[in-house]
């Protein structure tokens, strides 16, 4: 063999193996092995013991391979018996999530016996909200255009169960208190609960500003001043060190915090680490620094609403009251019993990113909210939190179009979907990833719902779904 070739050989073969072990170097240090197979393990742990879904392997195949082709790397294995799932990438890295009493699927943390998993119930022939049953259209409301509202709900249909389609799994449609429509996916039974990603973020900031409401704490009040004695997480002490002792509730609520947070959901970036990779979330993301003066500048984060939640935490006697006041104080009273609301290892709300609910009880969430707080007569939640989640947390740019932990998405300054004909300018929204969406308008005393598995760009059109949802109802 000629030197030159050998030589040429040899060069590909050490650049062959240089870009292998980069690309290894690169896996570890964005711990993409680790976090991937907790990714995996919590996804069908949830989908199966919280969601009622009971079938691991499906669930894997639906929820988990769309997501991205890398996670063929990884298996899970289902215990039933402990109501865990364990997580393997390449049958080396292993991570398990374990079904826990009032705390949902939990990474990294041992199974509990007491932990009783979420089966669907039978159907409710009862009109919603006694029930889950929609009303026949003679009992729809006047002015409504039933065709047209029929096929808003039929097309928003087309392409479920591809993966690779806008995928639709549940859609609510809500007028003046009644429930004009409701449809599942097949494989999806009436009261199967369905993630709603980020439209947590609302949620957990209702039960937050409940409980700030009963201790008497104002959302101008400092972070660093919101905790009772002796319950103050580590972080809190190194805030009062800088001008993160500035940082108010409100700043939380409205996303202007400041911190070094921004979102991205690429295997590298930060959220990807905090919610798969991080026992105690809302303490990674309070150690970040500040890069804009708190109360200045909006900037979305997952991050910060999870120190949101923690600051919840705090004003508990003991996390076990923490982790059953979403179910007595919310859930129970406004008969969303397919309700979970997730915890991390520490034990705190993953209120970013970890609510499941059926369909039908996610217009239910809507609905308490549209009534301000209201239902059947009892003030579930404190009234003030309707105006706060419409009040934009910035005159110009995108914190126009958000409010406390809700989106205003047709504000004319900032509004995600202000371009968007037909869409009331009242509306405020719930949005999660892949195609989550619970608008509340005012005007037309409507909730509208849609939650899918939209892991493909471009295939659902939240704003236009709304718009076009809301156009078909009366005034």
């Amino acid at each position: 063999m000629p030197k030159w070739l050998k030589r040429t050989i040899l060069t590909i073969v050490s650049v062959i193996v240089l870009l292998f072990v980069v690309a290894v170097g690169l896996l570890l240090y964005y711990n993409i092995p680790s976090n991937g197979a907790g990714m995996a393990a919590k996804a069908v742990c949830s989908a199966t013991f919280v969601a009622g879904r009971d079938n691991g392997q499906d669930v894997f195949a639906e929820d988990v391979l769309p997501a991205s082709p890398a996670f063929k790397a990884i298996s899970t294995n289902v215990n039933q018996q402990e109501k865990s799932v364990t997580g393997k990438f390449l049958g080396m890295f292993e991570r398990r999530a374990s079904l826990l009493p009032d705390r949902g699927c939990v990474l990294d943390e041992p199974p509990d016996p007491a932990a009783q998993p979420y089966v669907p119930p039978p159907p409710n022939p009862a009109p919603w909200p006694q029930g889950d049953a929609a009303l026949a259209q003679n009992q729809w409301p006047a002015g409504v255009n039933a065709e047209r509202l029929q096929q808003v709900v039929e097309q928003a249909f087309v392409g479920a169960g591809d993966p690779n389609a806008a995928n639709a799994r549940g859609v609510a449609i809500v007028q003046d208190g009644k429930l004009l429509a409701r449809k599942e996916a097949a494989g999806f039974p009436e009261g199967t609960a369905l993630h709603g990603w980020s439209m947590t973020k609302t949620v957990a900031g209702m039960l937050a500003f409940k409980k700030f409401q009963e201790m008497g704490l104002e959302v101008k009040t400092p972070v660093v001043d919101a905790f009772p004695p002796g319950r103050a997480p580590e972080w809190v002490a190194e805030w009062r060190k800088d001008d993160r002792a500035k940082i108010t509730i409100a700043d939380l609520m409205y996303m202007k915090a400041g911190l070094d947070l921004p979102e991205g959901y690429e295997p590298w970036d930060p959220v990807v680490q905090m919610l798969n990779g991080e026992p105690n979330m809302a303490g990674w993301a309070a150690n970040h620094k500040l890069v804009h003066p708190p109360g200045t500048y909006f900037e979305y984060s997952s991050a910060v609403a999870n120190i949101l939640a923690q600051v919840a935490q705090g004003q508990f006697a003991d996390n076990r009251e923490y982790w059953s006041y979403p179910y007595r104080e919310l859930f129970d009273k406004i008969g969303a019993d397919s309700a979970t609301l997730e915890t991390d290892t520490f034990g705190t709300w993953v209120g970013s990113s970890y609510l499941w609910a059926g369909v039908a009880d996610w217009a239910r969430l809507g609905q308490v909210m549209l009534d301000d707080g209201r239902w059947k007569g009892e003030q579930v939640l404190p009234a003030e939190w309707l105006r706060l989640a419409a009040t934009p947390g910035l005159p110009e740019g995108d914190g126009a179009g958000y409010g406390a932990q809700t989106w205003i998405p047709a504000n004319p300054v900032g509004g995600e979907c202000k371009g968007t004909p037909g869409l009331p300018e009242d509306t405020l929204m719930m949005e999660g990833h892949w195609g989550q969406v619970v608008a509340m308008i005012p005007s037309k005393r409507a909730v509208i719902v849609r939650l899918g598995w939209t892991t493909t760009s471009g295939q659902f059109n939240g704003c236009q779904f709304i718009a076009d949802a809301a156009g078909a109802l009366g005034k």
